[in-house]
């Protein structure tokens, strides 16, 4: 029969094993090194391939979501697509807006008001432009949050996204004043898959992003390009997962991020 004292050395052994364990858990799950992965919509002919990705890799994404058209002879906010970002939600994904009618901001106009000049280019006035408020502004953002909730059953983050990213103080300022945040990406997160595949090569993309992403990066890509001949997606993208994983980087959505999570808290 063991001693008293083995017993007791044998407990002790086997708690520290347990807090070694718990620490290593606790360590992971504190993301020392996190990057934060966007999607925006697209064509949506690779969703189902990327949503197979990211569930096999246990990453969870932060999708921004416009109506945008798609090769289904709909948009991407459908109810054609509406089981899969049902779905999506239930994977712990999160969701927030890209404008309804994906609307680019093509300059201020000057006055007391702030008004600017816009171009949708999904929906029924793709293609031409506008003038708008920034309450009407405001509600094309909110357009899409709320189409995106009733369709994934989650309430979108209070965040936004514009359209090839560009915005103008006057639009951010407006954005915020009606409880959104605007989202951008680094430099180095800008994946490519937009880009002509004849002089940027998926191989090429990959490689640039493995050599340049930092952590707190946010990164960009989208579910379909129209004009990309070779698709980014879903070819570099699990590469590049495992590849970042590699390099001691794990993936966080945006409702983790120290530059949101406040105005997130504040905004339920």
């Amino acid at each position: 029969m063991p001693s008293a004292e083995r017993l007791a050395r044998r407990r002790l052994v086997a708690g520290l094993l347990a807090l070694s364990v718990a620490g290593g858990a606790v360590a992971q799950a504190r993301c020392e090194k996190p990057l934060y992965l966007t999607f925006d919509t697209g064509h949506m002919g690779v969703a189902p391939l990327i949503a197979e990705v990211l569930k096999r890799q246990d990453v969870r994404v932060t999708f921004f979501g416009a109506a945008e058209r798609t090769q289904t002879d709909g948009d991407s906010l459908d109810n054609h697509w509406a089981p899969w970002w049902k779905a999506r939600a239930a994977e712990g994904n999160e969701f927030a807006s890209h404008t309804y009618d994906h609307v680019y901001w093509r300059g201020d106009v000057r006055g007391t008001e702030p008004q600017f000049r816009v171009r949708p280019s999904a929906g029924a006035l793709a293609g031409r432009e506008f003038t708008w408020s920034a309450a009407k502004y405001c509600e094309n953002i909110a357009k899409a949050s709320e189409r995106l909730q009733h369709i994934t059953g989650k309430k979108p983050l209070p965040l936004f996204r514009a359209p090839g990213g560009k915005t103008s103080p006057k639009l951010l300022a407006a954005a915020k004043a009606c409880g959104y945040a605007y989202v951008g990406w680094a430099p180095a997160g800008f994946l490519g898959d937009e880009l002509p595949s004849e002089t940027f090569s998926n191989d090429k993309l990959l490689q640039q992003a493995l050599d340049k992403i930092r952590s707190g990066d946010i990164l960009l890509a989208h579910l379909g390009i129209w004009s990309r001949k070779d698709p980014w997606a879903p070819a570099v993208l699990e590469p590049l997962i495992v590849g970042l994983k590699a390099k001691g980087f794990c993936f966080q959505t945006l409702r983790q991020h120290p530059q949101y999570a406040a105005w997130i808290a504040s905004h339920p």
